[in-house]
């Protein structure tokens, strides 16, 4: 039956399972967003600036593992949110990205607001296309959605004129088709993966997102413990094994090349799954590894593979059934020395792992004590952190699927909106996101969006008056540089005016406490739990107030 494109788009979202529409509405939106009210089983989530609501979305697609649908105005929307769209992109979300424009019709004009919208998204997004004619607007809809679901995952940006909409489409609505990409290398290449790592006296394990995108977890576990390798993360940024687990080290790959290659220059065998190397602001151009170190890389990203340093082994085919299929190749080969090796280095790491979590006696370990105390064991955690991430990590560690997500691709303010679009995805689970004072101020908005639709999110502000990362940076620039040390550059000092973390809250409607002494953390932790309402925490994790 024939209805305006505006009617049809939405009956098309609606097949394929999406309950809400993230954005900030616009005119040239105007028709589908008139038509949206007509429609209960799809609501409209409004956030009062674009980057909130790309990072809404992103936390919502990470959490549920299904697309989630992004709604921005015009080319000045889209550029508001293209650092988020990087965010997510570069950390494989599956968002779909529409935008308005004023029409077909209007395009040789150079209007208003008028700009190449393909030519802007394509550096952000996977896939980015304009529709122009009424009778295919469905077909592309389905086409980046499918595009956007089939790893290596990420935004698509699907462009919709007004005019185009506001025509009459015949066009059926069928449920997107999302592929299935679960598949493991022929028997031989697995078993040329288990020689190359059987048998290693110093093994390795880099691993990333692209485990937990497969549900490999286990899988991977299974294959460390049969090696007794440490596992080291790179860009990992989810739950891809207990952060508990004795043979977890940490994460590689932020900052400096120099600090990764020096992990992995010893290791005789190196096992890659689900990630590329290496992910550094500053990375190391020359090869890290030692010159005989035989390395398997697994990925279904082709493109990842050998990117930016040869490997031995390459299989494109997805991590959970490919470690399965190692697992059980290794399960054959390795022999008895083989195996009582690997025990010795699994019980060497149990020896080593610390139990006590390190205590500075500062408030910030003190406020994470307690709130560990006191959450279920299936709170859920956004970190954005970052020079506060190694305490709140040691307290409340990434442990169960799904549970734990940290910022990837280098964009601020994605712990607030994150939070809420996880909170979003599982409204009966606690949900805290942690930002810094500097992060939280890109993206201070999203608290209006929490309470006008009772999101019931938590968050924790570690406001140590700075940008504190940018002052860690520049001292390690200095220290390479032979620079003696001198103040930080003005730039860094958030200081001055005060930001008023609690006021800016209260002002969104968000109930606030600001903690800056230890005898005020029970109180604000008991307050911050005692309801399904969000909350925000001003947190002093800098100067003498924040000791204990």
């Amino acid at each position: 039956m024939a209805r305006q494109g505006n009617a049809a788009i939405i009956e098309q979202f609606l097949a394929d399972g999406i309950p809400y529409m993230f954005g900030n509405p616009g005119t040239v939106e105007q028709g589908f967003l008139d038509e949206l009210e007509n429609y209960e089983d799809l609501q409209y989530i409004l956030t009062l600036q674009e980057t909130v609501a790309a990072g809404i979305a992103d936390g919502y697609a990470r959490a549920t593992g299904r697309p989630a649908l992004l709604q921005l105005h015009s080319g000045v929307g889209l550029g508001n949110a293209i650092g988020m769209l990087y965010q997510a992109k570069r950390g494989h979300s599956p968002i779909l990205v529409i935008a308005g424009e004023a029409g077909v019709k209007y395009e040789s004009m150079d209007a208003q607001m008028a700009a190449d919208l393909v030519a802007m998204a394509e550096p952000v997004t996977k896939y980015a296309t304009r529709v122009t004619d009424r009778d295919s607007v469905l077909r592309v809809l389905r086409r980046a959605m499918k595009i956007a679901m089939t790893p290596p995952r990420g935004p698509v940006f699907v462009s919709l004129p007004l005019d185009v909409l506001d025509e009459l489409n015949s066009e059926p609505v069928i449920p997107s088709t999302f592929l299935s990409t679960a598949s493991v290398p022929v028997p031989g290449l697995v078993e040329q993966a288990a020689g190359l790592l059987a048998g290693a006296e110093r093994p390795l394990v880099l691993v990333g997102d692209g485990v937990s995108a497969s549900g490999g977890q286990a899988e991977l576990t299974r294959v460390a413990e049969q090696l007794g390798a440490p596992i080291w993360g790179v860009d990992y940024s989810e739950v891809n094994l207990d952060a508990r687990h004795p043979l977890y080290q940490g994460q590689l790959g932020h900052m400096f090349g120099e600090v990764s290659a020096a992990r992995v220059a010893e290791a005789d065998a190196v096992l890659v799954v689900g990630t590329y190397l290496f992910p550094e602001v500053f990375p190391q151009l020359e090869n890290p590894f030692h010159p005989d170190a035989k390395i398997v890389h697994i990925d279904l990203d082709g493109y990842e593979i050998a990117k930016n340093h040869p490997v031995t082994l390459g299989l494109v085919a997805d991590p959970k059934e490919t470690l399965a299929a190692l697992g059980e190749r290794l399960e054959r080969v390795l022999t008895d020395e083989d195996r009582a090796a690997a025990a010795a280095r699994l019980d060497a790491a149990r020896a080593a792992q610390v139990t006590e979590v390190p205590d500075d006696g500062g408030l910030l370990h003190h406020f994470l004590r307690e709130l560990a105390a006191r959450v279920p064991e299936d709170v859920m955690v956004f970190d954005e952190a970052l020079t506060s991430a190694g305490p709140l990590n040691e307290h409340l560690p990434g442990r169960f699927p799904g549970h734990w997500f940290s910022t990837r691709g280098g964009s601020l303010g994605v712990g607030i909106p994150g939070a809420i679009g996880i909170k979003l995805a599982h409204p009966d689970k606690t949900v805290i996101g942690f930002t810094g004072d500097g992060g939280s101020m890109y993206t201070i908005q999203a608290l209006y969006t929490a309470v006008r639709y009772t999101v019931g999110a938590k968050f924790v502000v570690c406001n140590n008056r700075s940008y504190k990362l940018l002052d860690l940076n520049i001292e390690q620039y200095w220290r390479e540089r032979g620079i003696e040390e001198h103040a930080h550059p003005k730039p860094f000092d958030l200081s001055h005016p005060e930001l008023g973390f609690t006021d800016i809250a209260r002002g969104y409607g968000v109930e606030a406490m600001r903690v800056e002494r230890p005898d005020q953390v029970a109180e604000a932790v008991k307050r911050m739990l005692a309801d399904d309402k969000p909350f925000l925490i001003d947190l002093r994790t800098g100067g003498e107030e924040s000791r204990g």
